[in-house]
């Protein structure tokens, strides 16, 4: 499951390559900070994928309902003058950043629990091919 977000994340790169439309004025906030929050859903989907507490709905209406807030800000900070895009934008990337830093931990938290497997799996199996001639038949 934790594909998912992965595959979501891979599509939307490439039709933001092929799809090559210039994107003007106050649009430009409201696509940047939707997409903040959608990298924020796709880091949170991630980090619960590899916590083995991943759920495709959960996931789905998250991803939907930050993009929404979002979006919401930025319209509410135009209406009354005050750059609200801003706030979006800061808590999203905060959350980016502490989901990577927490799926960068996982990732090598995994990577040394393997080596120390490899490991203890090496000597087990030399212990067992010194014991081996050892034993009488």
């Amino acid at each position: 499951m934790i594909l998912v977000p992965i595959v979501a994340l891979v599509i939307g790169i490439v039709l933001g390559f092929v799809i090559n439309t210039p994107v003007k004025g106050d649009v430009a906030l409201y696509l940047g900070v939707a997409v903040l929050a959608g990298l924020d859903s796709v880091c949170g989907g991630s980090r619960s994928g590899l916590e083995g507490k991943f759920h495709t709905d959960v996931f789905i209406t998250g991803f939907i309902f930050n993009i929404l807030i979002a979006v919401f800000l930025v319209w509410l900070g135009t209406r009354i003058n005050v750059n609200l895009y801003l706030v979006a934008a800061l808590v999203f990337g905060t959350r980016i950043f502490n989901n990577l830093s927490l799926l960068r931990r996982m990732a090598l938290t995994k990577w040394q629990d393997g080596r120390q497997r490899k490991q203890i799996e090496a000597e087990v199996a030399a212990q067992q091919a010194q014991q081996a001639p050892q034993t009488p038949l």
